[in-house]
């Protein structure tokens, strides 16, 4: 859970803020977490002091520099079996993916970790619904909720014209496919943060409102 949810964002975050190099930033990354979950490194996150997400961006910052003092690399982890990450893929949402000027730290690694983590919500409800028979739902959500087309999106006519279903599925189907990626997205959280308090302030700052 811990590493597919943050390995991008740190792979990013060490290629844009530290100026690694891929290879590099993979070394890092692999490091990372072969150190943070051996040694039990994340056992000294103390949630009174801030979120999880800020603590483990302090221990990556503290890493890179340690490796950088060093002069040395970490090679995959430092002997560890390598973790199977699809780097391409990172790649290429970097090269898509403009960064905000005057954006901090904090700031970037909070934005790469909520397109990681929406992201995987995302591909949680898309296996969801297929293995339900329901893959309209998901084809719905996907082509009114997430497409972003450069003119107006589709109406509930044209969709259900397109997908072969009456307009009112298409209503019913897409309220259906929302709840579901709330749900999806309320438990993921609730597994990444430390306490209720961390979980309701995450909960509305990503979804709105409460975590009901």
């Amino acid at each position: 859970m811990l590493v597919e949810q943050y390995w991008k964002p740190v792979y990013k975050y060490l290629r844009v803020r530290h100026r690694a190099s891929d290879e590099d930033a993979q070394d890092l990354t692999q490091g990372f977490f072969a150190r943070a979950l051996d040694r039990d490194v994340l056992a000294g996150f103390e949630p009174a002091k801030g979120s999880f997400r800020t603590f483990l961006r302090v221990c990556l910052d503290r890493h890179a520099a340690n490796e950088r003092k060093a002069a040395r690399r970490q090679k995959r982890g430092g002997g560890a079996p390598p973790l199977a990450l699809d780097w391409r893929d990172a790649e290429g949402e970097l090269r898509e993916l403009a960064v905000t000027d005057g954006m901090t730290p904090d700031e970037y690694f909070h934005q790469e970790w909520v397109r990681s983590f929406f992201g995987v919500v995302v591909e949680a409800l898309r296996a969801e619904l297929a293995a339900e028979g329901k893959a309209v739902y998901f084809t719905l959500f996907e082509r009114y909720d997430l497409e972003c087309p450069p003119g107006p999106r589709p109406t509930y006519a044209e969709l259900a014209a397109e997908l072969g279903v009456k307009a009112t599925d298409v209503t019913n189907h897409l309220a259906s496919a929302r709840r579901r990626f709330r749900r999806l997205a309320l438990a993921r959280l609730r597994e990444l943060c430390a306490g209720d308090e961390e979980f309701e302030r995450e909960a509305g700052d990503l979804l709105g409102g409460t975590a009901a």
